[in-house]
Parts: structure tokens; sequence; C-alpha cells
């Protein structure tokens, strides 16, 4: 399996830009559909060499008839590629052209979490990146279909 978000789900791919000084990610088109299509963002941080990721991105295609339907109903899927050789402190997200790095990102976004980078990071926004509820980061990330589901549904 190629490294990401199964393609089933239709994931909004968005490659690094700037390498090797940084690694931008532009959230603008991804934020702009959201908007279109009155729907939520569910934006995937996940690391090409990072064992956790792969995990994820198995149990994703393992239950894609699952939960394929639940991610559809509800949300953009953005798929972050980034790697673990990439420090924190190169990696950047941009809207509408301002880019902002990963830490005052999470501070934007009001996300609660250690600004530590841990792989992989998801967020769930609203259309205008707003965050809908904290979430999880690195190893334990929603490991049933249960959980997923209730992830998707926003129930804390």
């Amino acid at each position: 399996m190629a490294a990401g978000c199964p393609a089933a789900y239709g994931p909004v791919v968005v490659q690094p830009e700037g390498a090797p000084e940084r690694a931008e990610f532009d959230l603008t088109a991804a934020r702009d559909r959201a908007r279109r299509e009155h729907k939520r963002l569910y934006v995937y941080l996940g690391a090409s060499d990072c064992r956790y990721c792969r995990a994820y991105e198995a149990f994703l295609e393992r239950h894609v008839e699952a939960l394929r339907p639940h991610f559809a109903a509800g949300y953009v899927i953005v798929d972050l590629r980034s790697a673990l050789t990439t420090p924190a402190e190169q990696v950047f997200l941009r809207v509408d052209g301002q880019r902002r790095s990963y830490a005052e990102f999470q501070r934007a976004i009001g996300d609660e979490r250690a600004r530590l980078l841990v792989y992989p990071t998801v967020w769930l926004l609203d259309a205008e990146l707003r965050p809908l509820m904290q979430m999880p980061s690195g190893a334990g990330t929603f490991q049933t279909v249960p959980e997923q589901i209730e992830v998707l549904q926003l129930v804390q």
C-alpha cells in the first residue's frame, strides 16, 4: 500500500512545498472545497516512514466499506504527506497565503495538545478551520471501527 490515506476515501492529497528547507502544506483548496460542499475537514498529517501511520492507514484500508460512508457524509479528507526526518520547526501550514509554523497553527486553532510534532496527527476542523474537538495523536489513534465512527460523529 502506498503511504497516505487510502485512495478509496477520495482524500485531497497535499504534498509539501519548499523542500528541503521546509515542508509547507497549503490547506486553501481543501478549505474552499469544504466550504462549497458544506462539509468539515478531516486533516491527517502522516509520515511516509512512520510505522504508526502505516498501521492507521492499513486499518482504514481494511475497513473501507464500513468507514467510507461516514467520512463521505460529512468530511473532506485532507492527507498531508510528511516524513519523520522533517523536524517540527520545518513544518508549516498555509491558508490564503498566510503561513504558520506547526506550533503557531496549533495555537491559532486552539489545539490543546502538546506542541510536539507527533505522527499521526488528526485535526477535525469546520470549513473555517476551527477545531471541532480535541483529538488524540500518535500510536493510539482510532483502533476500532466504532471508535473511528464516534470521532467522526464528534462524540467526546
